[in-house]
């Protein structure tokens, strides 16, 4: 996916690669049912500079991240100045900028995640006292080297646990050449799973799955992604769902249930989807997506979003809702049991989309690299 706005401006190159269109749960399983869409818009908030990721903040705000590095707050009364600036420490070359930033559940401690002048994916945390950034508690988590510019991911979540999730991409290129999808040697291809207040600079987790064996990366949740752009926690059940851009044929979106043990293979880069990538062998622990859509359409990019809890939209209640950078369009998955039961067009586009965001009410706001923040409303 290239980041870019609705003018001929090239912003970025932003290469999440890959597909869109109505497609089928699995190749050889019949397509989920069609379902009847609910009624809903998209009401435009506010308008930001390229926003990239968002989070619900303290008393009802929303935090809204922009690419080139400020973080800006979301409330009634719109959107304020930056309350922090790390402009001068990244880049928007390539895949890189601020990516990502997340609260952790008690609101104490706000996290950031982008690529530095080098294009080093890091992880930093600040102290938060009374809603406000304590900007000299500053320190860094963790970080990763990043062979090339683009699949960086950089989504980082707190789940339903407490711990910090992290999702990074396999290292760019094309086709991960370096192998590092299905090698547990690297943080690269994986969502990892910390405990940042645990340790210095962080500790694992005792139960994370791959803590005893001494050939994988103890910080390792799952593997075998490409590029985990976007992830979230379904507020309601716990379960995982990632938005996992594709190639060059599928995009992709995993399920994992709330009670997983960790340790996913989704299957990159032997398989893209349910598909075999380039003459790959499917692993015998592949967990094949929940949903995957081919390019046949207007997509080239997954971007997930959430579950939608919210109460303004009773019909919406339950369903995931995703888009696609090229596409647009806003869709809805009905999930039960790891299967997708039914599938919906919403009947909005929110242009460039390249997040979803969801406040502390449960509410769903949808953010366009060209700028717009808009709330999914009822029609």
């Amino acid at each position: 996916m290239k980041f870019r706005t609705r003018s001929s401006a090239i912003i970025g190159t932003i290469c999440l690669a890959t597909s869109l269109a109505f497609a089928t749960a699995y190749a050889d399983e019949p397509a989920a049912p069609s379902q009847a869409a609910a009624d809903v818009a998209l009401t435009e908030v506010a308008t930001a500079q390229n926003p990239t990721a968002g989070a619900a903040g303290p008393d009802g705000t929303v935090w809204i991240a922009e690419r080139a590095g400020t973080v800006r707050v979301l409330d009634d009364r719109g959107l304020g100045e930056p309350v922090l600036d790390i402009s001068s420490e990244t880049t928007t070359d390539g895949e890189r900028g601020l990516l990502g930033v997340a609260f952790d559940n008690e609101f104490d401690h706000f996290y950031i995640s982008y690529t530095d002048l080098e294009g080093t994916s890091t992880i930093d945390e600040f102290a938060v006292q009374y809603g406000a950034i304590q900007a000299d508690s500053r320190r860094t988590v963790l970080t990763q080297t990043q062979p090339y510019e683009n699949h960086n991911g950089g989504d980082i979540k707190f789940g339903p646990d407490g711990y910090l999730y992290i999702a990074f991409g396999d290292g760019g290129s094309g086709g991960d050449p370096q192998g590092n999808g299905q090698s547990l040697d690297t943080l690269l291809g994986k969502l990892l799973r910390i405990d940042p207040s645990g340790g210095e600079p962080y500790a694992i987790p005792a139960d994370n799955p791959f803590v005893d064996d001494p050939d994988a990366k103890d910080e390792i949740w799952s593997y075998g992604l490409r590029n985990p752009w976007r992830f979230s926690f379904d507020s309601g059940t716990g379960d995982l769902l990632i938005g996992d851009v594709g190639q060059s044929d599928w995009e992709e979106i995993d399920w994992a249930p709330a009670d997983s043990e960790g340790g996913e293979n989704y299957g990159w880069a032997s398989m893209e989807g349910t598909h075999p990538f380039r003459g790959g062998t499917e692993p015998a622990n592949h967990v094949p997506p929940v949903h995957e859509y081919d390019r046949t359409g207007l997509g080239c990019s997954v971007t997930g979003g959430y579950v939608y809890r919210g109460d303004a939209i009773p019909d919406l209640q339950g369903q995931y809702l995703y888009s696609d950078y090229c596409d647009g369009t806003v869709r809805g998955l009905t999930i039960e049991n790891g299967e997708v039961t039914g599938r919906s067009d919403l009947g909005v586009n929110g242009g460039e989309v390249v997040s979803f965001v969801e406040d502390g009410d449960g509410e769903l706001y949808v953010l366009a690299l060209g700028g717009s923040i808009s709330r999914i409303d009822p029609a």
